[in-house]
């Protein structure tokens, strides 16, 4: 396992670095962020190259990136442009919002679709199998945005019942988030996955329903209850794991709209601002952060892989 564990590791690395190449050259085809600045009252061309200078941005785009990698090796991620804050003070204090809303909204779509999905697959064709398929349909095709707007219109402005900006009243005492602020974007956020992983479960549910072993263990009188949720979902959780494993790059993907809609200050909102200023320093920040994050995910499924099913073989 160690052996499999380091391996896993080093192609991490690597990836991870392809993944920063890729990244800083995309970006740079956006355009230099000095551009933003040559619009504005009182700036020269002096100016313009004086800062471009000091920020590094006048020379050419690779000997930029391998100045960046050098920092980061170093444990330095720059820092930014527009706020001339620290990158990593700035991904410390936007980190905790989004992994709070993402972390209920995994939550609740994990819980919600395993309940659905093996309670479809024991009643499948029935009326209760069909109601949950159409409602995992619908779930899957509404728009985040379009749902956000449809709640937002229901809960905040006809019943008034829930917020609809920001993660806790102005003036309140602390720094955490209050409930009621998370309820619409976290709810937001897990019906695409609810949707699509109900269908997911049902399917993996129903391939392993139909074995011969379950129908022997049922007749030894293990009970049926048992049989569903302890031998069938065991060797069904496996396919699962890996679309829950999946989940994780869509739910950042989502933050960013669903943070900009109800101004959650997490990292979504942080990047979106990034973006339109062209803040290089903050992208690459959170970029790597994204990366880092999915290919943690990735070692850690592969390794439970192992823990779910013992038949799988490590190389």
């Amino acid at each position: 396992m160690a052996k499999y564990v380091l391996k896993r590791i080093g192609i991490a690395m690597f990836v991870l670095l392809l993944i920063t190449i890729i990244e800083y050259g995309l970006m740079s085809l956006a355009g230099n962020p000095i551009e933003i600045l040559a619009g504005g009252p009182r700036v020269n061309e002096g100016m313009l190259a004086q800062k471009a200078q000091n920020l590094g941005l006048d020379k050419p785009v690779y000997v930029q990136y391998f100045y960046w990698l050098r920092e980061l090796l170093r444990g330095n991620l720059g820092v930014s442009y527009k706020s001339y804050q620290s990158v990593s003070s700035l991904l410390a204090s936007h980190i905790g919002p989004t992994l709070i809303l993402m972390g209920t909204a995994l939550i609740i779509s994990t819980f919600v679709s395993i309940i659905a999905g093996i309670y479809s697959a024991v009643h499948v064709h029935s009326r209760s199998d069909y109601l949950l398929q159409s409602l995992a349909f619908l779930g899957q095709s509404i728009p985040g945005f379009f749902l956000a707007l449809i709640l937002i219109y229901i809960f905040g402005i006809r019943l008034g019942v829930l917020p609809t900006s920001g993660m806790r009243e102005l003036g309140a005492a602390g720094s955490g988030v209050q409930f009621k602020y998370l309820i619409i974007p976290a709810i937001v956020l897990s019906v695409e996955m609810t949707g699509r992983n109900i269908r997911y479960v049902r399917s993996s549910m129903l391939e392993i329903l139909g074995k011969e072993y379950l129908r022997a263990a049922e007749g030894k009188g293990i009970g049926r209850r048992r049989v569903i949720f302890v031998h069938a979902f065991r060797n069904a959780f496996v396919p699962i794991l890996t679309v829950l494993a999946m989940e994780i790059p869509g739910l950042f993907g989502g933050a960013v709209v669903i943070e900009q809609i109800f101004s959650w200050p997490g990292l979504g909102m942080l990047t979106m601002n990034a973006v339109l200023q062209r803040d290089y320093p903050v992208i690459m920040g959170v970029c790597l952060l994204t990366a880092i994050v999915v290919l943690i995910t990735n070692l850690v499924t592969d390794i439970m892989y192992v823990v779910a099913d013992p038949s799988v073989r490590i190389k």
